[in-house]
């Protein structure tokens, strides 16, 4: 049973109040709250059990090692990855997708090379390729959506041509909720000997994930997003990719052997892995992915449709309100603007004075809006411990701000 009076206990920001009113926080595509068993698993491991990793011989450095890597093989479950050897620990999406441009496709793309991109990606899949196309002539190859916001995945697939290294792309939306049948373009993409990177931040959030049965080379996740601490996440890579990859900064823990003349580095995915990681960051996303596995993450999907299925009914209902993305699957996540001239930074506003906090600006996904025919747009994402209640006081909140501002 899905008790969310229990989840939402359990998450202590949720009972406090904004601006004299309780919290209605509408903000988790951009980064989620955390429970309890997250804030105690940092609280403690930074107060009684904090050492660094890998480099001791003594207990608190031990049990900080194991700790850490443990989590190797929880992130591994959470995404069904066959083995946790295939699992980079990193700061989170944007380290990884960096990660993967220059240890993996900078040194296998030329000029003319192409990468497929959907319009819909976040700046953090877009601007390492951008980096790719300025400084070696790779080319940046579109696919747009259509008026619903879907993506066509037979049009990411026909893109694909004799020069086609990579397809880059989400997995869902972070603003109009679309899902992207990802399955189907990995399939295809494989046959015709095409790499695939899976952006998971949002996708890992909203529904279960397997990345044996996507397919795909790249799966990407970021710990803020999925409950966890920021500054910690994870990338999936393939046995068969890892191999292929450089290191993508030297340091410690990635090396075996380091003289004056010559250094040879450690086996994958420690080769990946410089530097003294973010320990306790990690040990809280370990703590977080174990409380969504029990959860479960066919109930958190059944519980977010629900809330699409109603949002929509709901903000659909107010004709003055244009919101962008309405395929029939989509997320809970609703991107909107409001009719005449007001101003998404004005509409957040006077939503948070109400203590409903929304996202507002181009969310990090500028070539979106530029196809959307739009500066900024207000949004409004859900998570895990969201209600219908606050539903309504989204839709109460827009009724103000349309009376202020119409």
């Amino acid at each position: 049973m899905y008790d969310l009076n229990a989840i939402r206990a359990e998450f202590p920001i949720l009972s406090r109040e904004v601006n004299g009113k309780p919290l209605v926080y509408l903000d988790n595509g951009a980064s989620a709250q955390k429970p309890q068993v997250v804030i105690d698993a940092v609280t403690r491991g930074y107060a009684e059990e904090y050492a660094n990793v890998h480099r001791g011989l003594h207990y608190l450095s031990n049990l900080a090692t194991d700790k850490y890597e443990a989590v190797r093989g929880i992130v591994a479950r959470f995404l069904g990855a066959p083995s946790e050897d295939e699992i980079i620990f990193n700061s989170g999406t944007t380290e990884g997708i960096n990660m993967v441009a220059y240890s993996w496709a900078g040194p296998r793309m030329q000029a003319g090379d192409e990468i497929i991109l959907s319009v819909m990606e976040h700046h953090a899949n877009i601007v390492p390729w951008h980096f790719l196309r300025e400084r070696q002539g790779v080319v940046l190859k579109w696919v747009d959506t259509d008026a619903t916001g879907a993506l066509d995945a037979d049009k990411v697939i026909a893109a694909i041509g004799p020069k086609t290294k990579l397809i880059a792309i989400t997995q869902l939306s972070n603003v109009l909720g679309t899902q992207v049948d990802v399955k189907r373009i990995c399939a295809a993409a494989r046959e015709k000997g095409v790499a695939v990177l899976v952006d998971g931040s949002q996708g890992a959030v909203h529904a279960p994930v397997n990345v044996s049965d996507i397919g795909c080379d790249f799966y990407a996740i970021t710990g803020h997003k999925l409950y966890g601490p920021s500054g910690s996440g994870a990338i999936y890579v393939t046995r068969e990719r890892m191999e292929e990859m450089r290191p993508f900064m030297g340091g410690g823990d990635m090396i075996r052997e380091v003289s004056k003349d010559a250094v040879s580095y450690n086996d994958p995915p420690m080769k990946f892995e410089a530097g003294t990681p973010g320990i306790v960051q990690t040990i809280g996303l370990g703590a977080a992915l174990e409380y969504l596995m029990e959860l479960g993450m066919d109930n958190v999907a059944a519980h977010e449709a629900d809330l699409a299925s109603y949002a929509s009914a709901r903000l659909t209902g107010l004709n003055w309100l244009g919101l962008q993305g309405t395929t029939a699957d989509k997320a809970a996540i609703f991107s909107f603007t409001m009719q005449g001239a007001a101003h998404a930074h004005d509409i957040s506003t006077i939503l948070d004075k109400k203590g409903v906090a929304v996202r507002a600006g181009h969310h990090c996904a500028q070539p979106l809006m530029q196809h959307l025919g739009v500066n900024a747009t207000c949004r409004a994402s859900f998570g895990l411990y969201n209600t219908r209640e606050e539903v309504d006081k989204l839709v109460e909140a827009l009724e103000l701000a349309h009376n202020l501002l119409g």
